[in-house]
């Protein structure tokens, strides 16, 4: 067979060339020689090295984060094919969470769990499905073009059951496994979460993250009413007499537990002359003037510091942890 004559190591170099052409001929080469592929047929008798790659989310294009881990997903095995061993690197893609339960509710118009259920859950789950294979075509593209060697034809998904068994598996095996005190390593335990009320479950720091907008905070007084309030205010026992307490979180009343006061801060007792069961309530003097806009609206019946108001109890304004009262 004829082969074409070398150039001279002595031909002039172009003094402009173009990267973006060079790495296409590139790719073309790759895929002309089937290099990946071939590069582990020659090593399917080779000693295997076993990559877990965490795969992306299936609901959407890759972004910088995705290529700079996806370089380095393709240095490591790489190298170690290099030094003669088997590596398979099949693609993957996470199916489970709200990413793409949120874009299936897109699809079909829905909002919240309770129109799910109502609609019909195994639609729903359909839908989810459907969705994975809507973006693999740009990553198919991108990840190629980053000249990344991975198996698209051969991927995996989350949502196979085979894999999601094996995820039970692990998890069989870390329940069985104790530690010198005889523990499990799978535990049981407690983590402050951002939640999604909509969506009824708890969110991920990235899910949380990509919602995350400036809103204006709704300030609001909530009054709580005292079951028992210092004997030398003298008021009758049948007089309502409420705490005052400001809040910009208030979706976390449902949990409250306690009310906090500054011990050196001066709070003052007024009784409530707008209304017709003039009611009484304890508040920082500071803010007396944001709740009440004029002084004929109000009498001053005592002032105290912070601390007098230590071992008040009052009524919760919801009862889920009413039993914990006093604890």
């Amino acid at each position: 067979m004829n082969q074409p004559a070398p150039k001279s190591v002595f031909d002039k170099v172009p003094a402009s060339v173009s990267f973006p052409q060079i790495e296409d001929g590139i790719l073309a080469l790759w895929d002309r020689l089937d290099a990946f592929q071939e590069s582990n047929r020659r090593r399917k008798d080779g000693k295997e090295f076993v990559f877990y790659d965490g795969p992306p989310f299936a609901t959407g294009t890759p972004h910088y984060g995705h290529l700079l881990a996806g370089t380095i997903k393709d240095i490591v095995p790489r190298f170690w094919s290099m030094r003669g061993y088997h590596v398979e690197r099949r693609f993957g893609w996470d199916c489970h969470g709200l990413p793409i339960e949120s874009l299936a509710q897109k699809e079909l118009g829905w909002s919240g769990a309770a129109e799910i259920r109502d609609k019909g859950v195994a639609h729903f789950n359909e839908t989810c499905r459907s969705l994975v294979q809507t973006y693999v075509g740009e990553w198919r593209k991108t990840v190629r073009r980053m000249g990344r060697w991975v198996d698209f034809d051969n991927d995996y998904k989350t949502m196979d059951p085979q894999f999601m068994e094996s995820v039970w598996w692990v998890f069989k095996q870390l329940w069985d496994q104790k530690d010198a005190q005889g523990r499990s390593r799978i535990y049981k335990a407690h983590r402050i979460m951002p939640y999604s009320w909509k969506l009824t479950t708890p969110l991920s720091n990235f899910e949380a993250g990509n919602n995350y907008k400036d809103v204006q905070d709704p300030a609001i007084t909530v009054r709580f009413r005292a079951k028992n309030f210092d004997s030398k205010l003298r008021l009758d026992p049948d007089t309502e007499v409420y705490l005052l307490a400001w809040t910009t979180t208030p979706w976390t009343l449902p949990g409250n537990l306690a009310l906090s006061v500054g011990k050196d801060v001066d709070y003052v007792v007024i009784r409530d002359l707008c209304s017709a069961a003039k009611p009484v309530y304890v508040l920082a003097k500071a803010r007396l003037t944001a709740v009440f806009k004029q002084a004929d609206q109000y009498e001053i019946l005592a002032e105290m510091k912070g601390d007098s108001l230590e071992g008040w109890t009052y009524v919760p304004l919801f009862d889920y942890f009413a039993n914990h009262a006093g604890a």
